[in-house]
């Protein structure tokens, strides 16, 4: 389904110009997210712009909505898989874009650099596991790239085991015992990372799923969708 709905995005007017803002609302979360981590884990470091970016997120948003509704009103033949797809996109990029406010607000509330202590490790691996969901979601949806997307699927399903395994962790006290403040910043900091890594993950279930399937797991086989 997607390669035919790309093949409407690249010809041009309406469709072409709502996919692009959406590839834009998706690279400006990429920049924030790298800066937001940096503010976190660079203390004075802080993003002075980084609202100002979640708000032109918002106004990519509503011009994409603007363009599909225009879109089926004056085509002869408007494409409504198109317009429900884009749509189901843009909100769960638009998503991403909150949680880096949620990330920037982690930093201003720091006295100094965040360190996840025994957990660092995992903290870091999760980052750097969001980081390359972010590199392949483009080229996902340009290329109709279901290799990349898949990757993408999978990589949330390793982070979200991971992001569990160290919540109950911190929620039994087996780590950062005695620290409960930098405790409550590491729980904060892996949901927020898993919620963006989710949000990645619906918007790649797109290349390989039809309309109905966004954000759940691909089907193997024809008759799951009545048994589910």
């Amino acid at each position: 389904m997607w390669k035919d709905l790309l093949a409407l995005f690249k010809g041009g007017g309406l469709c072409e110009e709502a996919f692009d803002e959406a590839i834009l609302m998706l690279q400006t979360c990429e920049g924030m997210y790298k800066d937001s981590i940096r503010a976190l884990h660079e203390k004075g470091t802080l993003v002075d712009d980084l609202y100002h970016r979640d708000r032109q997120i918002n106004r990519y948003e509503r011009s994409v909505r603007r363009k599909i509704v225009t879109h089926m009103s004056v085509s002869s033949k408007p494409d409504i898989g198109m317009g429900l797809v884009l749509t189901a996109i843009v909100i769960d990029i638009e998503r991403i874009g909150d949680y880096m406010k949620n990330i920037l607000e982690l930093a201003v509330g720091l006295d100094e650099p965040f360190d996840g202590l025994e957990l660092d490790q995992d903290v870091r691996d999760i980052e750097a596991t969001v980081t390359s969901m972010f590199a392949d979601i483009v080229p996902a949806l340009r290329q109709t790239d279901e290799t990349r997307a898949r990757g993408i699927i999978e990589a949330h399903s390793r982070l979200s085991a991971m992001v569990e395994k160290d919540i109950l962790l911190l929620r039994t006290s087996k780590v950062l015992t005695g620290r409960s403040g930098h405790a409550v910043t590491v729980a904060l900091y892996l949901r927020f990372m898993k919620r963006v890594s989710a949000h990645l993950k619906n918007v790649a279930t797109s290349v390989v799923n039809p309309y109905y399937r966004i954000g759940f797991r691909e089907k193997e086989h024809p008759e799951e969708d009545e048994s589910e």
